[in-house]
């Protein structure tokens, strides 16, 4: 296993299915899986249950069905899948990269890759989405950003910058001209 890689690998919480309100918890460590439970219940003869922990280690996780399927019941088939694939040391390498580094890679890609990119996952669809990453691509693609253009794009976003056409733009910032000369004007 990779030394780089954080003591928790995946950490998520969840409730039982209805009528139930009892509360889990599953955290992936580098050599464990710990299942958590805690019983919450207005039923007298559960108000004296304590909290119950599973530890297991990611060879023992693998042969236990019992486990896992208490796992898909309450968090889910992905996320049951995606911490099978931790324990058989398959690792999503690009989900742990920072935002900075992944805005920086994105910004290569072709405007259908970041839109097909923005459909896997929430975190992708949040940085193909943001304000940084549109401000690159473009002062990629612009040979130069005036102060009106950096100072429009401050108002509607880079996003909304780098889709609309020449004539919207150039009518926006004739638009914007106007309204804050306007407004120097009226300034003593």
């Amino acid at each position: 296993m990779a030394s780089w890689l954080p003591e928790t690998l995946f950490e998520t919480v969840g409730q039982g299915p209805p009528p139930s309100k009892d509360y889990y918890q599953l955290l992936v460590t580098r050599s464990q899986v710990i299942y958590r439970w805690w019983k919450i219940s207005l039923r007298s003869e559960y108000r004296s249950t304590k909290p119950g922990e599973a530890k297991e280690t990611h060879e023992d996780f693998l042969e236990n069905s019992h486990l896992q399927g208490q796992t898909a019941l309450i968090f889910g088939a992905r996320i049951l899948d995606y911490v099978i694939n931790l324990c058989k040391g398959k690792f999503d390498f690009l989900e742990r990269l920072s935002d900075d580094l992944l805005l920086n890679i994105i910004s290569y890609l072709d405007l259908e890759d970041i839109a097909r990119l923005c459909q896997t996952s929430h975190r992708f669809a949040k940085l193909c989405m943001s304000d940084k990453l549109w401000e690159q691509i473009v002062q990629s693609t612009c040979d130069t950003i005036t102060p009106d253009v950096r100072a429009l794009a401050e108002d509607t976003g880079w996003r909304q910058l780098f889709f609309t056409n020449k004539l919207q733009l150039q009518r926006q910032l004739r638009k914007r001209k106007q309204k804050y000369g306007n407004l120097r004007e009226k300034q003593p």
